[in-house]
């Protein structure tokens, strides 16, 4: 089926839609931890996959984006020997991935695609979270599906199927929007359509984000905006 046959775009969240590393490091610098904030955004992402893994496998059984967070999180309090957080202070800082900043094209580009698809996240985070993503950065969405409707983890592809049959529409006539190539091969291997967005900064300046376009992917954008014209979504 061509591009033409396109009726959704599903989208991965964190580092595609929105700057989690930026925003984690204004967070902890705003706290004031003692700790180089970079390097602690930095490994608080790195125990995402192993927490993720570990429901995967049936270590845990099924756990949501927010607890793994906060399991991840508390290792890294105890890592770094910050002892001084109260209750209070450690919940509001878990929930730092509820208020992650979009990128400056997410909204905008988001505008031009809704003109002409449905567009849904896509995303392993909690639904709850997903909502206040979107309402923290202005996103707006026609639906919010999370691999927590699927009780599964991508790149499973209950996760990727699910998404196209809870929209109504066949796997081949959704389009997966990423700026992570293992998440879009993972979708293509299930029959769903790819679209690489290039975050060169997710990892910060210099960093191992994913980059380059491949001759296996139907679109490679380097923005939202791109995306949205190069789709016949154009202001």
């Amino acid at each position: 089926m061509p591009l033409s046959g396109v009726k959704a775009l599903t989208f991965d969240v964190f580092g595609t839609v929105v700057d989690w590393r930026s925003s984690i490091i204004h967070e902890a610098t705003a706290m004031e931890l003692r700790v180089d904030a970079a390097e602690f955004a930095d490994a608080w992402r790195a125990g995402y996959q192993p927490a993720m893994a570990r429901v995967r496998s049936g270590e845990l059984g099924w756990t949501n984006i927010d607890t793994l967070h906060r399991m991840i999180l508390d290792e890294l309090l105890r890592k770094y020997r910050i002892d001084e957080l109260s209750e209070a202070r450690k919940t509001h800082l878990n929930r730092v991935w509820h208020r992650l900043a979009p990128w400056p094209d997410s909204a905008r580009g988001l505008a031009m695609l809704r003109k002409e698809f449905i567009c849904a996240t896509l995303s392993n985070g909690n639904i709850s979270l997903l909502v206040d993503l979107a309402r923290h950065g202005g996103l707006t969405w026609d639906c919010v599906l999370s691999a927590e409707l699927y009780r599964a983890y991508k790149p499973d592809a209950a996760v990727y199927l699910g998404a196209a049959a809870t929209l109504g529409i066949k796997p081949e006539e959704a389009m997966m929007v990423a700026a992570h190539k293992n998440d879009l091969l993972a979708a293509r291997k299930v029959g769903l359509k790819t679209a690489f967005v290039e975050r060169p900064l997710e990892r910060g300046s210099g960093g191992p984000a994913d980059k380059g376009r491949e001759d296996w992917m139907d679109i490679y954008a380097k923005d939202f905006v791109d995306l949205a014209n190069q789709l016949g979504a154009g202001a």
